[in-house]
């Protein structure tokens, strides 16, 4: 689709975006010619079709982009994806402009969190539009590397949007780098016992899941871009670019599912660990209490060879008239031998069961 120029109507609009414009410039022949306030400024300032605009977007709200994306006549649902952000990373096609979705991650190791951006490019025959969300991805480094190579600038829309899809892919390395650092000091709680662990395993989890699905779908961004080298005639260089791109793109997303799967390999370990240690503490508690029972035991039956001859003396001690037996001469020598062999019985039985 051609952008619209000026005098089609749309120039009452172009101050609406003006306040949304962080960054805009014509380039020629890889080098930047004008640097206009708003998308129709750059428009006019397009000397020919060989010459290119590039204009940066940061958080536009709806009417900023409506009035953007008249001046470029861009496709009315990739102008409602721009609008309500929170896309997963896509790349499709509206007649001769690309719309490519791309999320961007920065890790912060203070929470061991990654913070996502997000990105929206619309790339066309002689522009290119961004809109950013987010603070991140940062382009003005993009731009400053795209303008000191003039040779690479001079190719066009293309070499901006691959430039673009480096920097994003690059910066996820920090992230992986982050990531497997905090896998690194979770393995070594895991086998220190640490009572913590397992909520850190969990949230780490979560970011890395997140993260696998911001890195994804570059794949096959990525092979759809190079599906089409022959059909849109790409240049052999920008070909070279895209397929450093999806190597490291690759890479990420290689060790990114690796790590998935590390964390899920540490969490059924950590369990294990802790069942472990809970079948040892029960092992330890079975035993204490078989040794309370073995002095239970002990306890007990002391108690009841002593109860024995307590019970004959109490029985004897009653002050009843009519018991015959403290008449007899020999009644305190048979008590006592009651009381002695009644003991002995005993002793004898409990030491038979292992009692004493």
């Amino acid at each position: 689709m051609a952008p619209r120029h000026p005098g089609q109507g749309a120039a009452p609009q172009a101050s609406a975006v003006e306040s949304s414009v962080v960054n805009s410039a014509v380039y020629r022949d890889g080098r930047r010619i004008a640097t206009p306030a708003t998308p129709a400024e750059a428009l006019a300032h397009l000397p020919d079709a060989s010459s290119m605009a590039w204009i940066g977007l940061y958080r536009p709200d709806e009417a900023q982009l409506h009035a953007a994306a008249s001046q470029f006549d861009l496709h009315e649902l990739a102008v409602e994806d721009a609008i309500h952000r929170h896309q997963r990373p896509k790349l499709e096609r509206y007649g001769d402009t690309l719309f490519v979705v791309l999320r961007s991650a920065r890790y912060h190791d203070e929470s061991e969190t990654v913070d996502f951006g997000e990105l929206h490019i619309f790339c066309g025959p002689t522009f290119v539009l961004t809109v950013r969300h987010s603070e991140s991805p940062e382009l003005s480094s993009v731009r400053e590397r795209l303008e000191s190579e003039p040779e690479l600038l001079k190719l066009g829309p293309e070499a901006v949007l691959y430039a673009i899809l480096d920097a994003v892919v690059d910066g996820y390395v920090p992230v992986v780098d982050g990531l497997q650092n905090d896998i690194d000091e979770i393995e070594t709680e895991v086998f220190g016992g640490d009572p913590m662990v397992s909520r850190r395993i969990y949230e780490l989890s979560r970011e890395v899941i997140e993260f696998q699905r911001a890195t994804k779908p570059l794949l096959g961004m990525l092979r759809a871009l190079s599906a089409g080298f022959e059909k849109y005639h790409t240049d052999d260089e920008l070909q070279r670019y895209l397929r450093d791109v999806s190597d490291h793109a690759t890479n990420v997303v290689e060790r990114i599912d690796g790590f998935r799967d590390l964390l899920a390999n540490i969490l059924a370990v950590n369990a294990t660990l802790i069942s472990q240690e809970q079948n040892e503490e029960m092992r330890k508690l079975t035993h204490a209490s078989i040794a309370e029972n073995e002095q239970l035991k002990k306890v007990s039956s002391w108690a009841a060879i002593l109860f024995a001859p307590t019970l004959i003396g109490t029985v004897y001690g009653m002050n009843f008239e009519n018991m015959p037996e403290l008449e007899w001469a020999g009644g305190y020598l048979i008590a006592l031998a009651a009381m002695g062999l009644t003991c002995l019985i005993l002793y004898t039985v409990f030491k038979r069961r292992g009692w004493l």
